[in-house]
């Protein structure tokens, strides 16, 4: 396609009206799995199993939030979610920037094995590390503490930030740690003053990953923990082991995830600009 062809496209009216018609289309594919959840959230078992699977309900039970928010402890769940995974993003963050400063930054014998070595994390399931985790944990004493949350999230998520970090650290030229050793920086001080500061999207791009990683993470949280649970274990307390009360469990699911929703749309651009330097960096 010439450039002649793309103008004449990008300006024919019939051309941009099926460009506007295909992307409303999409929108609302994506858009409908959010309507559903909420629309679900508000029927009864009747409605949900046969009588109006897709429209809105025929009575809106807005009571199913009050018994999903009294059936099990929302704000505490919601609590733990947030201690953990926030703790998990500044142990990932702060450690994949020290390592990959250390592995691009500074010449040391052996630093391309040991890139390696952190790059094999990308290879291991969760699955296979279950049980070794779990008989980990257990015989140090953190079973049932946030810990024995946050360390496993960490240390999965440590490999793809030291990945992202790489692509973005690659991008800082060298000249500037020399520029820096030269007005009296050390190795420290040319990591926190240089490197850093010009490090911020990487800590946007690995903040996102992270979050996402624990917030959705319900394999660890429900064999790790009993009674720290976070909201993935708790929504599966809604299920009835005979019936379920299906409106009550798309509530809890609707509390869980619009809030995430809500962030995402205040923080779009941001969000958006982290991702796309990191594409254009990596």
């Amino acid at each position: 396609m010439t450039i002649d062809d793309y103008y004449i496209k990008k300006t024919n009216p019939v051309f941009r009206v099926l460009t506007y018609i295909f992307l409303a289309f999409w929108l609302l594919v994506n858009l409908f799995p959010l309507y559903w959840m909420f629309t679900f959230s508000l029927k009864t078992n009747a409605e949900i199993y046969g009588t109006n699977v897709a429209g809105l309900p025929q009575e809106w039970h807005w009571e199913y939030y009050k018994t999903a928010m009294e059936r099990v402890d929302m704000i505490k769940l919601f609590a733990n979610s947030i201690i953990v995974s926030v703790i998990t993003i500044l142990i990932t963050v702060i450690v994949a920037l020290m390592a990959t400063y250390a592995l691009t930054r500074l010449p040391w014998r052996g630093r391309k094995l040991m890139n390696s070595f952190f790059m094999l994390g990308l290879t291991i399931p969760l699955h296979a590390a279950l049980v070794p985790l779990y008989k980990s944990i257990k015989i140090v004493g953190l079973f049932d503490t946030m810990w024995a949350l946050i360390i496993p999230y960490a240390a999965f998520s440590l490999a793809m930030a030291i990945l992202i970090c790489t692509g973005f650290m690659g991008e800082i030229p060298k000249d500037l740690d020399e520029a820096a050793c030269i007005d009296g920086c050390g190795v420290w001080g040319t990591f926190v003053r240089i490197i850093v500061p010009l490090m911020t999207p990487a800590f946007a791009t690995i903040g996102i990953y992270t979050f996402l990683q624990c917030w959705n993470e319900f394999l660890f949280a429900s064999t790790y923990t009993s009674s720290f649970k976070t909201i993935p274990v708790g929504v599966q307390q809604f299920f009835g082991q005979h019936t379920t009360d299906w409106g009550v469990v798309g509530s809890a699911l609707v509390i869980a995830t619009f809030p995430t929703l809500l962030i995402y749309i205040f923080l779009s651009r941001k969000i958006q600009e982290s991702f796309m330097a990191g594409a254009i960096k990596g």
